[in-house]
Parts: C-alpha cells; structure tokens; sequence
C-alpha cells in the first residue's frame, strides 16, 4: 500500500494528521525529534533524521511513498531542502504546507537572518527577549544583555551568559506575554516571522509596550507547491495522489 509521509512539528502539520486519521488515509507522520515530549499524533509515527536528502531519498522508495507534505516549521530550511533533493530524486511529489507569514509593520526592524538580529541589538546592557527557540543562540554570546528565552524543554546547559529561561509550550495570550516582558524588563524582542496565531501575542504585547521588534525575516522556500492550510493540503492530495480514502 502506497503511503502519504508527512513531515511535521507545527500545528499545521497536527491538524493535516487529524484529517487524513480521519479519512483513514495511510500516511505516516514524522518528528524531527528535537522536542523532548513531541504531541502525541493520530498518525503511525516516526522520530528522528533520515541521513540528509541521499537517506530521505532511499525511504521514500522503501517505503512506497506517494506524496511527502512539508509542513515544518518556515525556519526548518534545512529539513525542507533535505526533503525538495530527496523527492526529485525518487520522483515523488512534494507539496509546502505553510501558514502565512505575519504583515509588515512600519515599526519592526526587520532583518535577513541571526546574523542581522544580533547587529541590530544595541551595545549598551539591556533586557532582550530572544523569542527563536534553542539552536540558534551562540551569535548572541558577545553581546552583554540581560537574556530572556522561553523553550518547550529544559536545555542541557546554560544556552547564554545572564540568560533566564521560562518553560512553556504555546499558544501564548496578550497579556500573558505583556506581564511577561514587564517582569522582566524587556525593552528589545527578537522573533521570527512564523507565521500564525499562535506565538502572534509577544507582537501585539511588545506594541502595547513600545518594546522595539526586530523581526527575522524567513529563509527562501523550495520551489514547490505551497500551500497555507490543512484543507488545501488535502485538495492537494485529491488531485496529486489519488486514491481510496484521500
């Protein structure tokens, strides 16, 4: 039996396996396993790499796989380059489910990448809230700011020097995230542009405050189909994939 492998770790990907659980579609879904305590899928699930794009390619043909959706997070552009090589070299097609982007605010500072976010922090001491999960912290070491990070899971080890770490899994409220930055002193947020609902509250505290945004702006995507949500992604199924139950 052909098989739908669905490349997840975003809530978008979540409720694309609800459906296709739902549709009795026989897909399997996939973790990166960089989370701890993943959410538990309706799906046969999966953990871990599959050995770059050459590894990618070689399941994908194992296991008879029809169609791979994309649906991490805009970010994960290594994971979604991975997936592009792999599938055109095994022939089978790809779909990106993304969630929109936020809209431009004339207020943000927006920049290319980690590396524009660090340049664009002041010198001077100050209280930062890196809101850009725990892999790419080190560029920020040289600078002498009061960290504040909010991760799903405990690191192994102090990520920053004067680094304070809250543990929390989204999504996230307004005020929650305005008391949040005020007990903390936070004059500076530093996000990614994610995209959805989700992780939007720290924008529209950081408004409220007039703490100043600097916003990472997203790596290019494959040139692939893209979609930005579960119900487009499963028209994509019909007509890309067709068979019982999709």
């Amino acid at each position: 039996m052909r098989h739908i492998l669905l490349l997840g770790g975003t809530t978008e990907a979540s409720r694309l396996a609800a459906l296709l659980a739902h549709a009795d579609c026989p897909a399997i879904f996939s973790y990166a396993g960089r989370t701890v305590a993943p959410i538990a899928q309706p799906l046969p699930t999966r953990t871990g790499g599959f050995g770059g794009a050459e590894g990618l390619a070689r399941y994908l043909r194992d296991h008879d796989i029809a169609a791979l959706i994309d649906a991490t997070h805009p970010f994960a552009a290594r994971i979604s380059g991975n997936a592009d090589a792999a599938c055109r070299a095994a022939g089978v097609p790809m779909l990106m489910l993304r969630r929109p982007a936020w809209a431009v605010d004339p207020d943000w500072q927006h920049v290319p990448d980690i590396g524009g976010a660090v340049a664009a922090l002041p010198h001077a001491p100050t209280g930062v809230f890196l809101a850009i999960g725990k892999q790419t912290l080190a560029p920020f070491a040289s600078l002498p700011h009061r960290w504040l990070l909010r991760l799903v899971d405990a690191p192994d080890a102090a990520p920053l020097p004067g680094a304070k770490v809250v543990l929390a899994r989204g999504p996230f409220t307004v005020a929650g995230d305005r008391a949040l930055m005020q007990a903390h002193g936070i004059t500076h947020l530093v996000a990614k542009n994610s995209g959805g609902t989700g992780a939007a509250a720290k924008l529209q505290a950081a408004r409220d405050l007039g703490v100043r945004v600097v916003l990472i702006d997203r790596p290019a995507a494959p040139d692939r189909p893209q979609v930005a949500t579960p119900d487009q992604a499963l028209d994509w199924l019909h007509q890309t994939a067709p068979w019982r139950g999709v």
